[in-house]
């Protein structure tokens, strides 16, 4: 009798397993997750969900700006959610996909031990800094980074960039890629590029991306600058409130994006001097709270007293403690800096 129970028990989990194993089923368009037909994958298309992943990371309230019922909308997104595996999971668990977490190198080994090894896929990683601090020197050193091989700090993939200051050189792409051996005219095949002319055009280029992202590889998504156009548009305190929404709105896709396809995320911000403050540094990043909260790791650059020297310091992180260190600014790209460099007296 205690036989039958256990072969009954086995058979019944085996069961069980089958049925997950069925639930756990590998979508790859959108018109394979259960309760999509064409007509709905075509106003999920038009919304900017062009991929199942992308669509994991959808709230029923998006899906039912095209007429998709509630109900309905949260069917679709928890089967596109089941396909990559968004469940509750034990802490430990947690550690063994954390271990799987890649970064992404700088250039400089300083600002990597700052950032206990480079950049992490699956978060945002903003650096703000006062005009001229190296922060587009920065992401197009990333943009040739992330196509080294992981052996050499890289992530083999391509980059996806959008330039909203017309800052984006690609002279320096080539200078950079020749500094680390690569070929100049494949790098630059490898950057996917857009220049976004407002604030509504750069949220739409985000919002119609995943397909780019997934079809071309891309491990690095670069926003340069994030609140340029939102500074520049949304002037006032009555319109404030407005544009800190979208920003919001703006971010939550970017990590969306950044979670689903495991890319490095970076952003760029403007800073604000507030006349208010008498002692210390009264420079502050441009967007608030909003930027703030949903920015994991912040990294403020300044320049030094002089010369190509920049000052890098940890403002923020979830787990790393706030640290300085100090990198250059060549023809090459971003360098570490000499001892005599080192040793040199830094700014404010």
């Amino acid at each position: 009798m205690l036989d039958e129970d256990i072969e009954s028990g086995e058979s019944e989990s085996s069961e069980k397993a089958k049925d997950a194993s069925v639930s756990r089923k590998k979508y790859e368009l959108l018109e394979d997750v259960p309760g999509i037909g064409s007509a709905t994958s075509e106003k999920l298309r038009e919304l900017g969900f062009h991929t199942v992943e992308s669509l994991a990371m959808a709230t029923a309230r998006e899906l039912e700006a095209v007429g998709i019922s509630e109900k309905k909308a949260l069917e679709i997104i928890g089967a596109a959610r089941s396909n990559i595996g968004v469940s509750f999971i034990r802490a430990d668990e947690l550690l063994k996909i954390r271990h799987k977490v890649s970064r992404l190198t700088t250039g400089s080994k300083a600002l990597d031990r700052i950032l206990n090894g480079g950049l992490e896929t699956q978060t945002i990683t903003e650096f703000y800094g006062q005009y001229g601090s190296g922060k587009s020197q920065l992401c197009h050193q990333l943009c040739v980074n992330v196509q080294l091989p992981k052996d050499r700090g890289g992530l083999d993939g391509a980059a996806l960039y959008v330039d909203t200051e017309n800052t984006f050189r690609l002279e320096r792409i080539v200078q950079m890629s020749k500094h680390l051996g690569l070929d100049h005219e494949k790098v630059a095949k490898n950057i996917i590029y857009a220049e976004a002319y407002t604030s509504d055009h750069q949220m739409f280029l985000l919002e119609n991306a995943d397909e780019v992202i997934k079809t071309n590889d891309v491990k690095l998504i670069v926003l340069d600058s994030l609140t340029a156009h939102f500074r520049s548009e949304y002037v006032g305190r009555e319109m404030l409130v407005a544009r800190q929404q979208r920003l919001n709105k703006h971010m939550h896709k970017l990590i969306g994006l950044a979670r689903a396809f495991n890319t490095v995320a970076v952003v760029t911000n403007q800073v604000m001097a507030k006349p208010g403050v008498f002692f210390g540094d009264a420079v502050h990043p441009v967007g608030g709270h909003v930027v703030g909260h949903t920015s994991h790791t912040r990294v403020y650059l300044r320049r030094a007293s002089q010369g190509p020297v920049r000052i890098a310091r940890l403002v923020s992180s979830p787990y790393l403690p706030e640290g300085e260190e100090i990198l250059k600014i060549t023809e090459n790209g971003i360098e570490d800096t000499s001892v005599d460099e080192r040793n040199k007296p830094r700014g404010r």
